[in-house]
Formats: structure tokens, C-alpha cells, sequence
């Protein structure tokens, strides 16, 4: 079983992260599933798709908790039914799954590409980042925010809310692995903390809204 990594972030919160390399028939075994998640599953024509959903009903296991404890709202946001917070979030052969009885938390992992670099205008003021000479950093860099506002707004979950105009991520290095963020949005701002790993040209970011 390839769980790639555990992060205990204080009683109460952990991260769980899996590296999906086994095949579809192998995830599957052991993963009992809901009807709707059948159907989900039947729906998906991307294998990858499928093997990475089985994988995050494996690191539900490993948090505790089983397909049936885990539901969806209208805005598509996973909760669990015991009141606990969840977030969760698949990139290429990486998955992971936030838990939390404590926090509000969201959690994204993204593979650190070009791409980035033409679609940054979209998400964030690219000028601020114009004193960044070396591609790779500004890549690395970019991928944190991305990944920080992607955080943020699956904790808040709401309709109309921009990256670009209603999300702002403090100023960071790449070295301090954390900042701070706030969500301004219908006259209301909420706080929250941050924080950003790197590993294998991944990069996974997690956040925690404030009391």
C-alpha cells in the first residue's frame, strides 16, 4: 500500500497522502462503496480518474472513516458525517485527504509546470513577481499560490468567489514553507494560515481558517 506520507499537524489534524501506482482492480479491492459513488465511478472514462477516486477511499480508511461516512453538498464540497472537516485533492498519480475535528481546512497538490507561467494572469498580479529572474523558482512559486488560493476556496466554497479579485496571499519565500491568506468577498474578510511542501516536482498546500 503506497501511503506516501502521513503529516500529524497537532491532536486532531492530519494530512494523508498516497501515491497511486497501483492498478484499478488492485484499489478497488477492500473499497466498499455507495451506490451514487458506484455510478460516479461507472461514469468516469479516464482511468486515472478512477484509480485515483479508489485511492482517496483508501486514505479515508487510513483516517477512519469509509466511503459511506463521506457526502457532498450543492457546491460540491466533501463533508463527513461525524461533523469533521475534509478536504481532499488528486493531482496525476498523487491523492490527498486533510482531516480535521478542530479547523476548517483545504488542501490541493499541483505538479509544478510551464503552464503555470501563462495562465498566472488569471489568478493572481503577475507584476509582483517580475523581480523573480530564475524559471524554475518562479514556477515553484506560482505553483504555491495557485495552490494556496485553490486551498481557500474549498474551505469557503462559494459561488461568484475570483482567485484573482476576491483572494490575496501574503508575500512569501519559498524557504519560510507558510503564509497567511484572506478572503474578501460581499463586504466580509476571513483569515486564514497556510502552509506548502514540496516533493517529486509536486507541491501541496494546506490551510486553515482562523478562529
Amino acid at each position: 500500500m503506497p501511503l506516501y506520507k502521513t503529516i500529524s499537524l497537532g491532536p486532531g489534524t492530519t494530512i494523508y497522502i498516497w501515491k497511486v501506482v497501483e492498478t484499478e482492480e488492485s484499489l478497488a479491492q477492500m473499497v466498499s462503496l455507495t451506490p451514487n459513488s458506484m455510478a460516479r465511478i461507472r461514469g468516469m472514462k479516464s482511468e486515472i480518474h478512477r484509480r485515483a477516486y479508489f485511492s482517496i477511499r483508501h486514505l479515508l480508511m487510513e483516517a477512519g472513516y469509509v466511503d459511506q461516512d463521506l457526502y457532498y453538498d450543492e457546491e460540491g464540497k466533501p463533508h463527513l458525517k461525524d461533523g469533521d472537516f475534509i478536504s481532499i485533492t488528486h493531482s496525476h498519480m498523487y491523492t490527498g485527504v486533510i482531516v480535521s475535528d478542530r479547523y476548517q481546512v483545504g488542501i490541493d497538490i499541483e505538479q509544478q509546470r510551464e503552464k503555470i507561467l501563462r495562465i498566472a494572469h488569471k489568478y493572481t498580479p503577475v507584476g509582483a513577481y517580475r523581480t523573480i529572474g530564475n524559471t524554475e523558482t518562479l514556477i515553484r512559486k506560482l505553483t504555491v499560490v495557485w495552490g494556496a488560493k485553490e486551498s481557500l476556496y474549498k474551505i469557503c466554497a462559494k459561488k461568484g468567489l475570483s482567485f484573482l479579485h476576491h483572494i490575496v496571499i501574503t508575500d512569501f519565500a519559498l524557504t519560510d514553507s507558510g503564509t497567511t491568506g484572506e478572503i474578501r468577498y460581499h463586504g466580509e474578510n476571513s483569515s486564514y494560515d497556510i502552509s506548502f511542501l514540496e516533493f517529486d516536482g509536486f507541491t501541496c498546500v494546506y490551510a486553515f481558517k482562523r478562529s
